[in-house]
């Protein structure tokens, strides 16, 4: 009897985990079907997860693909992969290091020398790890946001050359637990101060935040280039951003990251619905999740003078200005 009460109950809870999965954790699907024959698009951090996921889809409608990744073997892996996967042999590697605004220059110069087109940008990569940058910024402010921001800069004009184009910039709901402290930015070069687990989450969240008010400020500079911009919470989704965190958030997260985060396919289908859906320009600037724009953003995300306030430090931290 009582083992006829554990399976009963062993499979209430696999039945009822599976009917988790399939509602509440589910996400939606791109539903685009458009073909990128002769575009060219720029993925950042994308030899693993939503970023190669994301290569994997763009290389699959027929676009060359730019994987910039800062590990040129794992990124020759992944596109060996696609290759194969796809067929197509436009995918290739160039270096890109986003914790060095050098390395940022470098990229861009090579890519506006050999590509003639740039279609889209999709700044994905992003981190939360401890420590500076080569140019002495907090690695995860300057990684998941300054290095993306000259990247951007930068390539601007071959976005509005290659018109109508667009960048997509892999943000977080973490947004909402986010502030920008610009007194601490100035004067430590970072978003906060600490390198305890929790200190690093929230240094991350600060960060998904600037990615969402440069989304913000990016699409007020862009307008009327046919160059649009969105930015995108991509679910909670397995991969490897916490693979510098230490031992005991490590063994709080993983149990939860295991049973209730979605896979990085699952991940990329707000990005692929920003890159590819047509009649969403005139949501230019905004903040989508679940393939869907987000239309009661908090406030803060939406705050003119903080996205002008961070747009211009930024600059000038780039030496832009």
């Amino acid at each position: 009897m009582m083992l006829e009460l554990l399976m009963l109950f062993g499979g209430l809870l696999v039945g009822g985990y599976f009917l988790l999965h399939m509602t509440f954790l589910k996400l939606p699907r791109c539903t685009s079907a458009a073909k990128l024959h002769g575009k060219t698009a720029i993925v950042t951090g994308a030899n693993t997860g939503i970023g190669k996921t994301t290569a994997m889809d763009l290389a699959r409608r027929g676009a060359r693909v730019i994987l910039a990744c800062r590990d040129k073997r794992r990124a020759e892996a992944a596109i060996q992969e696609i290759i194969q996967e796809t067929g197509n042999s436009q995918v290739i590697f160039m270096q890109l290091d986003l914790a060095s605004l050098q390395s940022v220059r470098s990229f861009a110069d090579n890519f506006l020398q050999s590509e003639s087109r740039l279609d889209l940008l999709i700044n994905n990569a992003g981190l939360m790890k401890g420590g500076k940058t080569e140019d002495g910024f907090g690695m995860i402010f300057g990684v998941n946001h300054l290095g993306h921001f000259l990247l951007t800069v930068l390539l601007l004009d071959r976005l509005k050359a290659s018109k109508p184009s667009r960048v997509v910039t892999v943000a977080s709901k973490a947004y909402e637990m986010g502030k920008v402290d610009f007194n601490s930015l100035t004067t430590h070069r970072e978003l906060g101060l600490g390198s305890t687990g929790y200190q690093l989450f929230q240094k991350y969240c600060h960060s998904k935040l600037c990615n969402v008010l440069f989304t913000y400020e990016l699409a007020k500079r862009l307008q009327g280039t046919d160059v649009t911009c969105y930015s995108v919470h991509p679910g909670a989704i397995k991969t490897e951003i916490g693979r510098h965190a230490g031992f005991w958030w490590k063994l709080i997260m993983t149990p939860i990251v295991v049973l209730f985060f979605m896979d990085a396919t699952s991940g990329a289908q707000t990005t692929l619905h920003c890159a590819l859906e047509q009649g969403i320009e005139h949501l230019s600037g905004h903040y989508f999740t679940q393939c869907a724009p987000l239309m009661n953003i908090e406030s803060k995300a939406r705050d003119d003078a903080t996205a002008k306030k961070l747009w211009e430090l930024s600059e000038s931290f780039c030496g832009l200005s």
